[in-house]
């Protein structure tokens, strides 16, 4: 005896699902006319699809015509497995929907020192509170790193994404521009020239100082300004620069956001800013090719808003 060969071949598609969920709603309706409405078809075009249903399944599903309607035995049998497809697909949907409702898991960001004084431009902070909105369960865990340790942990996956300056473009990682962040060459109160107005400055004189300058790489469009410097002494990060600014024995360039608070309290000043300065891109990055992540995907899609669409900061009174 030979077994017959199954009429229904390849995965269960979309054109099946739809056939299925016709000849659901005719069972449920009573007949192809009783369904016109709640299919919203003809009855022409829902006899085509039953006979269609029929044909993949290669089962008679029902008795249909001059004689009324009536399910075949197989019929009830597939009637009563679509049912628990339709649930089966339910379920799926509902689960999606709820991972995209109730994020979990972890993310691990890098981002580049000193950064959170640019308040001007807080689209990081604003991001990351939208996500613990969006995903309270979700563990944020960040770590201050220079730049080039950034690049490293994203390409081996120690962290989902990073901030860091665009020094330069590596072809493994994807970037976000976030914004540009703007640095002055300044000096501290005790400094000879902290007292000169700038109408009194040139540029020779100023650069002839001894000055601090970042031993780590700077962005090319520093480079010509910082080479004019004449440098006396280096520090690894902004934090360094300060301590020798501060000291009034150097100048040295730092990012007008960082300098801002020492400017206000008289301890620093730009010396002349519209002639002595640079700018830095910044950008978020991620890995390509990376694993696919909801939580770091819902991460960019709030980085990646409109900074103006961004809560702005409020003023708070000063005195």
């Amino acid at each position: 005896m030979t077994s017959k060969t199954p009429a229904l071949r390849g995965p269960v598609g979309d054109a099946d699902i739809r056939l299925l969920r016709i000849f659901r709603s005719v069972v449920e309706s009573g007949g192809l006319s009783a369904a016109e409405i709640d299919l919203d078809m003809s009855v022409s075009a829902i006899s085509i699809a039953v006979s269609d249903l029929e044909k993949r399944l290669g089962l008679r599903l029902c008795q249909r015509g001059r004689a009324g309607f009536a399910l075949s035995d197989e019929g009830k049998e597939i009637y009563d497995a679509s049912l628990q497809l339709m649930a089966a697909l339910e379920n799926f949907r509902t689960e999606v929907n709820s991972l995209h409702a109730q994020l979990r898991g972890e993310l691990n960001i890098g981002i580049t020192d000193n950064l959170v004084t640019m308040y001007q431009h807080m689209r990081v902070t604003h991001s990351l509170a939208a996500l613990k909105r969006r995903g309270p369960g979700v563990q944020i865990n960040i770590r201050m790193m220079p730049p080039g340790d950034i690049e490293k942990g994203v390409l081996d996956g120690h962290l989902h994404i990073g901030v860091v300056p665009e020094l330069k473009i590596l072809s493994g990682l994807n970037y976000l521009d976030l914004y540009d962040e703007a640095s002055e060459l300044y000096c501290g109160s005790a400094h000879a020239l902290f007292e000169t107005q700038d109408a009194d400055l040139d540029e020779v004189t100023v650069c002839g100082q001894d000055a601090v300058v970042m031993s780590s790489q700077a962005p090319a469009s520093a480079r010509p300004v910082l080479q004019r410097l004449r440098a006396a002494a280096s520090a690894t990060d902004r934090e360094g620069v300060a301590f020798l600014v501060l000291s009034g024995e150097y100048t040295g360039f730092l990012p007008k956001h960082y300098a801002e608070r020492w400017v206000r309290e008289g301890r620093m000043r730009a010396l002349l800013p519209a002639h002595l300065n640079y700018r830095t891109r910044y950008a978020a990055i991620t890995r390509k090719g990376g694993r696919p992540n909801l939580v770091l995907e819902t991460y960019l899609e709030e980085l990646s808003r409109e900074e103006n669409d961004l809560p702005q900061p409020r003023a708070f009174p000063t005195g």
